[in-house]
């Protein structure tokens, strides 16, 4: 028998036709890969700039993190059509390869399949990848203007974007804290799991998040060095862009981290799109995609 959620008209049904326009894209392959680690994973793709700068201009510099729950079956490819659409908007492109949750890991998470993400590898990757980046896009990304960085990912990259303009602000004994925050003009999380006592509740992603931190006594102990909603305030302007039909990671999720701003004394921005749900922000079909790009360019410009 069908299931009646996914039945036309529902919710379910919505988000299965956007997941599926967004997937439908061919890989946009990169200009080139750079390894910023020894591990596969540790890689990251950059994109010329195409488009609007005219010739030699120097463009801002887009970091993009992928989503996908930190799990090991989403890769940056499923991202390269977004990052390829961001470079045919005029700016250099960074994606962001990690470690994430291995296949056949997932025993006793209550998933059956992979946990989502590695702790503390999937961490110690995107700082690594921050802190290598200066240096790789002056050798991979000649027209860029790294002092006009922009830092963007969605859904679990969203999380990883806020987190990664947050080091400043972790515990002194974190390993990825750094002593001042990232020279970047801002970030634009897209959809992000950035409230992680929210985001359980909900049980977003099934579980993801308490997954990502270990689950069980590790979940509390660890938040304090993995929640964005937890580093505030970031001094660093920053806007969430998402969709009110969200399914995946609902609105409430980006409205409880810009009320943990709020209170931290930070105004973060919030863009509420009518009638999207989780994968229009990252599909260049879609409109909701060009609210994204112009959300960027706010701060990149």
């Amino acid at each position: 028998m069908p299931d009646a959620a996914a039945e036309p008209g529902t919710a379910a049904a919505r988000n299965a036709a956007e997941e599926k326009s967004a997937f439908s894209h061919p890989a946009a392959e990169p200009d080139s890969t750079a390894g910023y680690g020894d591990h596969p994973d540790q890689v990251i793709d950059f994109y010329a700039p195409r488009g609007a700068a005219g010739p030699g201009e120097a463009v801002p510099v887009v970091v993009v993190l992928h989503g996908g729950s930190w799990r090991a079956p989403y890769d940056r490819r499923h991202i390269s059509p977004f990052a390829g659409f961001l470079a045919g908007r005029g700016f250099a492109v960074a994606s962001v390869e990690y470690r994430r949750g291995a296949e056949g890991d997932g025993a006793g998470t209550g998933t059956g399949g992979p946990v989502a993400g590695r702790w503390p590898d999937t961490f110690d990757d995107v700082a690594a990848a921050l802190d290598a980046l200066p240096e790789l896009v002056r050798q991979h990304l000649p027209r860029a203007d790294a002092r006009r960085t922009v830092l963007t990912g969605h859904s679990a990259g969203g999380h990883l974007a806020l987190w990664a303009a947050a080091r400043h602000l972790l515990p002194a004994d974190a390993p990825w804290r750094t002593d001042r925050p990232a020279p970047l003009r801002g970030v634009v999380a897209l959809a992000p799991i950035a409230d992680f006592e929210v985001a359980d509740k909900l049980d977003v992603c099934g579980g993801a998040a308490r997954q990502l931190l270990g689950g069980g006594e590790l979940f509390a102990e660890r938040r304090p060095y993995a929640d964005p909603a937890l580093l505030l305030p970031t001094g660093i302007a920053t806007t969430l862009v998402q969709g009110r039909a969200d399914v995946d990671v609902p609105q409430a999720v980006a409205e409880a981290y810009a009320d943990a701003a709020a209170r931290a004394g930070e105004v973060v921005g919030v863009t509420l799109l009518e009638d999207v749900g989780h994968y229009p922000l990252i599909d260049p079909a879609a409109d909701a995609c060009a609210v994204v790009a112009e959300e960027i360019a706010q701060l990149a410009w």
